[in-house]
């Protein structure tokens, strides 16, 4: 088996489970993307520069620090808690499993409503906690994936030569 074949098998394996990952918080999807890349790399040709590579770790890393901040921003400034954080990340987590794929937007929102519900708040403000942890959620998954399917396009067009 030519060695090159092999890089690129696990490289692609790598991309999909980025993929994947960007939806589910238990992958740290943009990173697993990033090192497709860094797997190509090691091919007899390396088609990326160290500036590119360079550069692409540092729009993970952005993009993975803003991906927990911008939840909790989104929840705190619609009067949320930690319990709406963590009650959208179950109820994530749940919604995924078992509503697929519907519980991927559903259930962030009920998760985070139900949090603060139990944490003692009001409907009112559950409802709006819930609605700012969905809208963080939402806004770094669409950031996580954006990077995600970029590198993608450089990982297919550079491993398949298109």
């Amino acid at each position: 088996m030519n060695l090159d074949l092999l890089w690129i098998i696990l490289g692609s394996i790598s991309l999909i489970v980025g993929i994947i990952g960007c939806v589910l918080p238990i992958l740290p999807g943009q990173i697993f993307s990033w090192a497709s890349l860094l797997i190509l790399q090691l091919t007899q040709n390396p088609p990326f520069t160290v500036k590119f590579l360079v550069t692409w770790a540092l729009i993970t890393a952005a993009v993975t620090v803003l991906d927990n901040v911008v939840p909790i921003w989104g929840t705190k400034k619609l009067g949320g808690s930690k319990k709406g954080i963590w009650g959208a990340t179950i109820g994530l987590i749940i919604g995924i499993f078992f509503f697929p794929p519907l519980g991927l937007i559903i259930g962030p929102f009920l998760g985070a409503f139900t949090g603060e519900l139990l944490a003692g708040k009001d409907t009112n403000t559950a409802f709006r906690s819930g609605l700012g942890s969905f809208l963080g959620f939402v806004a770094g998954t669409f950031m996580k994936l954006g990077i995600s399917f970029i590198m993608g396009y450089y990982f297919v067009i550079n491993a398949f030569k298109i």
